[in-house]
């Protein structure tokens, strides 16, 4: 699943990237994604390089079962996984739908067995029964615990032991209501690593908005692999956001992942699309003002040099140049270059002058200027001094 390479710089981690969009990301509230939109996210992800894609919930609904045949007979280059309570009967209903693999997610808090009347020792029972079944239906199988992040290290270490003889290949890790924080996620992947050698996934929520920053911690922690969703889509505040996470592994230089970052934008945009949740603009990584620039110090660094005061440049993740935003914070290098582009020729001290009046503007409209808006104030600069 997940690999080590030697190189001469040391270690290269490559971790395994497991996508939840189509599944957690559509349990967002109010979300609903048509057959077609699900089958064009799936493309997208697989051209995005995700390691894995957790297509689907098959106990839902017949209509969840044929999307999940649908996108199955696509054949995309990735593993589709699909997700099934502790239940024969969920594992049964996931095997009509062809992925080769299947997640099997059980109870890991005494809160949570206590909501199913169940107690410790009904886990390893279901463990030896249904992954039994689950080996014969499937290439792959996970398990993986519920609110594991407020049960106990003890526990966990029991839960991790009884999954992997019964024949579990990755442990996940649910960080269910978003408690964890990168600290409590190294002590956690350092003491279920000394359990055993099970590969670990880690799956976080944002509740505290720290998912991005909680699965990057993971895979420094020993744990090989994570699931993101598409814009941190989920449930509540959402999980950890795919595209934040390609670029911090791209920008961290220990990681080797099969990620395209160049193809996140479009990706973004058609689950914002799909979802109906518009991409906020301070969004990290895809967000439109991710790559706008006002402040007069800024423009004038980023007209000499884009990384001045960006971490690394739109076309990166698919966008186009930066834009430079014209107001109250504006220098003479901003307003020089907005009518460069225009084919105007302006001097540093009509920029000057133009900046006293575009200043009054921004102020009094509490926004920055539209381009028409300062092409005006020159026409009207000039006619003055005509």
């Amino acid at each position: 699943m997940s690999a080590k390479t030697e190189t001469r710089a040391g270690m290269i981690r490559k971790p395994w990237i497991i996508d939840t969009t189509l599944r957690d990301g559509e349990q967002a509230p109010g979300v609903v994604f048509s057959p077609r939109e699900k089958k064009r996210i799936a493309q997208l992800l697989a051209e995005t390089g995700v390691d894995e894609i957790e297509v689907g919930y098959p106990a839902i609904s017949q209509a969840e079962r044929d999307v999940i045949r649908e996108i199955a007979a696509m054949n995309l280059p990735v593993r589709l996984t699909a997700w099934a309570r502790a239940s024969m009967a969920d594992i049964e209903l996931a095997a009509s739908c062809g992925t080769e693999a299947v997640h099997i997610s059980f109870p890991a808090s005494q809160l949570y067995l206590e909501l199913m009347h169940k107690e410790e020792g009904w886990i390893q029972e279901q463990l030896d029964t249904l992954l039994s079944k689950a080996r014969e239906l499937f290439d792959f199988v996970s398990v993986g615990g519920q609110d594991a992040t407020r049960s106990s290290i003890d526990f966990l270490r029991r839960f991790m032991l009884d999954a992997e003889a019964a024949g579990a290949e990755r442990f996940r890790i649910a960080d269910t209501v978003g408690i964890a924080t990168p600290v409590s996620v190294m002590n956690l992947g350092a003491a279920l690593r000394e359990c055993s050698p099970l590969p670990l996934e880690f799956h976080a929520h944002n509740d505290l908005g720290m998912a991005t920053a909680n699965a990057f911690t993971a895979l420094n922690a020993g744990f090989e692999a994570v699931s993101v969703s598409v814009t941190g889509l989920g449930e509540r505040a959402g999980n950890a956001a795919l595209e934040e996470l390609a670029m911090a592994l791209a920008m961290s230089g220990g990681f080797e992942s099969r990620l395209d970052t160049t193809t996140l934008s479009r990706l973004c945009d058609a689950v914002a699309s799909a979802s109906g949740r518009a991409i906020q603009e301070q969004k990290p990584v895809v967000g439109r003002s991710a790559f706008q620039h006002e402040s007069g110090i800024h423009c004038a660094a980023l007209l000499q040099d884009p990384l001045s005061y960006q971490p690394f440049l739109p076309s990166q993740v698919g966008r186009n140049d930066f834009e430079m935003v014209i107001g109250k914070h504006s220098g003479t290098a901003a307003v020089i270059a907005h009518f460069n582009r225009r084919g105007v020729s302006v001097s540093k001290e009509e920029a000057r002058e133009l900046l006293d009046t575009i200043r009054s503007h921004s102020d009094r409209l509490k926004r920055a200027l539209r381009a028409e808006e300062i092409d005006a104030i020159r026409e009207r600069n000039s006619v003055k001094h005509a």
